[in-house]
């Protein structure tokens, strides 16, 4: 009877044993299923996005938006300016003297306001063109004018908008204070029958991690012997990006006071030549020449070759990819002008 007993004790803890060790395997699966991959996965997906064509930044949704390219004052007494933080790509060529003017060129992020806004030069013109943007300007030179009005761009000029389109801020004078609004550009590109929608040629991008050359931290551009042509990029390691300086002082948009970065600095060295007694420049852009790519904390020497309107970086004829983000071309006579550390 005992030894029965015993036998039946037995069973019954085996029994037990087996139902405790069968709750525990229903219990694991949902501590399995945690939802932290799932998050990751969504992060990625929203990062990664549809890259946008004149940045690579990747973006929910493709943007048609035409290009806009804005003559920007960049005069001492135009500084800081407005916009310039959401320009894609952002040409800095010489006007008159040792003055240089801005091209910015709008495409994934448009500005709330733009300005100082400044005239026009005829191959400002080419360089607007390499992007079929619409033009926006206030004032041009005689080339410029017969060009535009010959229908070379669409273009939108505060000469004939000055007061309407264009406004003229009160803390800064003339020529220093024409400014717009995004709203107003689209408005003008009404009034004047512009499409402002256009499918962009991509530009080509690569990772940053790929990229190799020559370490530099900083980049300085003498435009002059004055301060106040000097333009400097200072290497961000943690945000791998330069952040730009003007006449020694650090560029920064004036509404949001946000730094203006760029992550690819191309220099590109381009024939310079007075051809009237205002001191205006004919400026060699198709012929190509030396340049110097500065990218994710490194620099090379390479080329310079116009494709199709476009300031295009190449080695051994073949082009190179720019990495995504932010991208300031500067045009200088001389690469001799330019110093590295």
């Amino acid at each position: 009877m005992i030894k029965k007993l015993c036998l039946l004790v037995s069973a019954f803890l085996f029994i037990l044993v087996g139902c405790e060790s069968k709750e525990v395997v229903q219990e694991e699966p949902p501590v399995q299923n945690i939802e932290e991959p799932k998050e990751e996965i969504v992060e990625e997906s929203e990062t990664i996005g549809i890259p946008a064509p004149l940045t690579g930044v990747g973006y929910e949704e493709v943007k048609n938006d035409r290009p806009i390219a804005v003559i920007i004052n960049n005069d001492i007494k135009a500084r800081p300016q407005s916009g310039l933080h959401k320009a894609d790509i952002v040409y800095e060529v010489l006007a008159e003297g040792d003055i240089t003017r801005l091209i910015a060129i709008y495409q994934s992020e448009m500005p709330e306001v733009v300005g100082p806004v400044r005239s026009a030069r005829d191959y400002f013109i080419d360089l607007a063109n390499g992007y079929q943007s619409l033009f926006v300007f206030h004032g041009w030179s005689p080339a410029a004018k017969e060009r535009i009005e010959a229908g070379a761009i669409d273009g939108i000029n505060g000469l004939f908008y000055d007061g309407s389109l264009f406004k003229r801020a009160s803390f800064r004078k003339a020529p220093h204070n024409s400014y717009i609004t995004y709203d107003n550009i689209k408005k003008g590109a009404d009034q004047l029958h512009f499409n402002i929608e256009k499918e962009i040629t991509p530009l080509s991008f690569t990772g940053s991690d790929s990229v190799t050359g020559e370490e530099t931290a900083q980049v300085k551009i003498d435009y002059s012997s004055r301060q106040a042509t000097h333009v400097e990029y200072i290497f961000n390691t943690e945000k791998q990006h330069y952040v730009r300086y003007s006449g020694g002082e650090k560029t920064t948009d004036l509404e949001t006071l946000e730094d203006i970065v760029a992550h690819n600095i191309f220099i590109v060295e381009a024939s310079h030549a007075v051809i009237d007694d205002k001191g205006r420049r004919d400026i060699d852009l198709s012929s190509g020449g030396k340049a110097v790519l500065v990218q994710a904390g490194v620099r090379n020497e390479v080329e310079w070759k116009a494709v199709e309107g476009r300031i295009i970086p190449f080695t051994n004829d073949q082009p190179i990819s720019f990495v995504p983000g932010k991208t300031w071309i500067n045009i200088v006579p001389s690469l001799g002008a330019v110093h590295f550390e």
